[in-house]
C-alpha cells in the first residue's frame, strides 16, 4: 500500500515528461523485465498450465489494461489524494463481489467498519461547501479503475492458490505490455519520439515499473492467498492516508477541512474492520 500510494504522486511527476499510454507501456515493460531477471536469479521458474491461459488473459484485461486506462487518464483530472481515495473504495466493493461469487461471509461489524471508511472517502472528495470538489470525468475514470481492481482480485484469489506471486505478476506485466503496445503505438509514439530523455524523466518511470507495478502486486497477491480477498482489500484504505502525506511533502498539495477530517475517519473504519477480523479469527494452535 505504501508503494501504491506513492504511485499517485509518481504519476504527477512522470506526466511532466510522458503521455499516459507511453507511461503505462514502459511501466509494464520495466516490470516484466525486472521480474524475469528476479525469477531467473532465484531459480523460481514455474510453468503455466494451458487450461489457465484464459484466466491469466482475463486477469490482464482487468488489470493492467482496464485498470490503467481508467487510472492513467483519471489521474490527469484529479489530485493524487483524490485519486487514491477513490481507489480506497475497493474494500467496500470487494466483500460484496466475494459474497456474490464465492459466498464469503460478511459480518455486520465488518460492514460497519467498511461503511465508516467509505464515509471518510466521501469527506475527502467533498469541498468546503459539501459539493463534489473533484472532476466528475476524473472520478468516473477512477471508478473504472476501481471496479477493474475488484474483478482482478477475484481472479487472483483462484490463481494464487496454484501459482507463485512472482509467476502471476510477471505474466500480468508481460501480457499488459503486449496489450498496451498497439495503444501506445497509435496514441503516444510520436510524442515519445520527440521528448527529451533525462534522469528526471527516467527515475519516476523506473520507480513506477519496479515498486508499484512489481513489488506491490507480489505482496498483494501473497496477502490474498494468506488472508483472503476481503481482509487484504481492507488495507487499501491506507492508500489515501499515505498519498495525502506524500502529496503534501512532495507535490505541495493543499488540504481542506473536510479532507483533514476524512483521513482519520478512513483509518477508524480500517481499524474497526481489522479488530473484527482478529476477534473472529481462530486462536493459534
Amino acid at each position: 500500500m505504501l508503494f501504491w500510494s506513492l504511485s499517485f504522486v509518481g504519476y504527477k511527476i512522470a506526466y511532466q515528461y510522458f503521455e499516459p499510454m507511453a507511461l503505462i507501456f514502459f511501466r509494464m515493460v520495466i516490470s516484466a523485465t525486472f521480474l524475469t531477471i528476479v525469477i531467473k536469479l532465484m531459480g523460481a521458474q514455474q510453468k503455466i498450465d494451458r487450461k489457465d491461459y484464459g484466466q491469466f488473459m482475463l486477469m490482464a484485461i482487468f488489470e493492467p489494461l482496464l485498470y490503467f486506462l481508467g487510472e492513467s487518464y483519471g489521474m490527469k483530472l484529479v489530485t493524487p489524494t483524490t485519486g487514491a481515495v477513490i481507489v480506497s473504495t475497493i474494500p467496500l466493493l470487494a466483500p460484496i463481489a466475494a459474497w456474490m461469487i464465492f459466498r464469503d461471509k460478511i459480518s455486520w461489524i465488518k460492514v460497519a467498519g467498511i461503511a465508516v471508511s467509505f464515509t471518510g472517502v466521501l469527506l475527502v472528495l467533498l469541498g468546503k461547501d459539501l459539493s463534489l470538489a473533484a472532476s466528475p470525468a476524473g472520478v468516473a475514470l477512477m471508478m473504472v479503475a476501481t471496479l477493474s481492481a475488484v474483478s482482478y482480485s477475484l481472479i487472483i484469489a483462484k490463481l494464487a492458490a496454484k501459482y507463485k506471486p512472482l509467476t502471476i505478476v510477471r505474466v500480468q506485466s508481460t501480457l499488459g505490455a503486449l496489450l498496451f503496445l498497439p495503444i501506445f503505438l497509435s496514441a503516444d509514439l510520436k510524442a515519445t519520439m520527440n521528448m527529451h530523455i533525462s534522469w528526471d524523466a527516467i527515475l519516476p518511470l523506473l520507480f513506477l515499473g519496479i515498486f508499484p507495478s512489481s513489488v506491490s502486486f507480489i505482496f498483494f497477491t501473497a496477502a490474498i492467498r494468506e488472508i483472503g480477498i476481503t481482509r487484504a482489500n481492507v488495507f487499501t484504505n491506507f492508500i489515501p492516508v499515505f498519498t495525502a502525506v506524500f502529496s503534501f511533502l512532495i507535490w505541495g498539495e493543499t488540504f481542506t477541512g473536510t479532507k483533514l477530517l476524512g483521513i482519520p475517519v478512513v483509518l477508524t473504519g480500517l481499524m474497526l474492520a481489522q479488530l473484527t477480523l482478529k476477534k473472529n479469527a481462530s486462536p493459534p494452535a
